[in-house]
């Protein structure tokens, strides 16, 4: 698989699924937010909440001219040979009750297990980690005020196990949301991580024992 970060929560995940290649794209972003989406393209396009940072699915092209299956609510759907699973959490601290709610997505190709935590802004409970099961990949938020804060986002690392983490909706040059940058989730974390441009590997080449910190520099 490969895996690169469009900025903010978007990233583009790429497989060959029966020697096809298939593509998904999280939660793409208007130009509101300072940035500009890349230009790509997407068989499935996953959309956590319904926020202009998140849900921007016009700004991703379809495949062989065909529009991208769009995956925008919790449930169990399958496209072209990729899984995905919609868990349900909150876009805050109050249940729901100030910013609503946000889905986490649970991407499964082959024999790899991606999870997306949208705009998730609580650590998690027994039943959410339940279903989320094992993860090899976990693209978390780290930013804080409308998300996880540094300290909590490395809880969640702590209570899924990953094997790879890669922190996502952090404060970067241009973006005009106000939250955090990502120095605070590398002290909780006890790292400055490994920088990459793209993160391209097999199951069989990702740790076992600990979990590797990875921060993509923006496509």
């Amino acid at each position: 698989m490969n895996i690169t970060w469009l900025g903010h929560s978007c990233f583009q995940l790429e497989e060959k699924i029966n020697g096809i290649p298939v593509a998904l794209v999280t939660d793409p972003y208007d130009k509101e937010t300072g940035l500009r989406l890349p230009k790509t393209r997407a068989d499935i396009v996953t959309v956590s909440h319904d926020h202009h940072d998140h849900n921007f699915v016009e700004g991703v092209t379809g495949v062989d001219e065909q529009t991208p299956f769009i995956v925008d609510r919790p449930g169990e759907y399958e496209f072209r040979g990729m899984f995905v699973t919609g868990i349900g959490c909150y876009h805050d601290k109050e249940e729901g009750a100030k910013l609503g709610k946000s889905t986490m997505y649970k991407i499964e190709s082959e024999d790899i297990c991606v999870l997306h935590c949208g705009d998730l802004a609580t650590t998690l409970s027994e039943a959410q980690i339940e279903k989320i099961g094992e993860v090899d990949v976990l693209l978390l938020p780290v930013g804080g005020k409308y998300t996880l804060d540094a300290k909590d986002a490395a809880e969640v690392v702590r209570q899924i196990e990953p094997r790879v983490v890669i922190p996502m909706h952090y404060k970067t040059p241009g973006l005009t949301i106000d939250i955090d940058g990502v120095e605070s989730f590398c002290k909780e974390m006890g790292s400055e991580g490994e920088k990459m441009n793209k993160f391209k590997f097999q199951k069989k080449d990702l740790p076992t024992e600990e979990t590797k910190f990875i921060i993509l520099e923006r496509d």
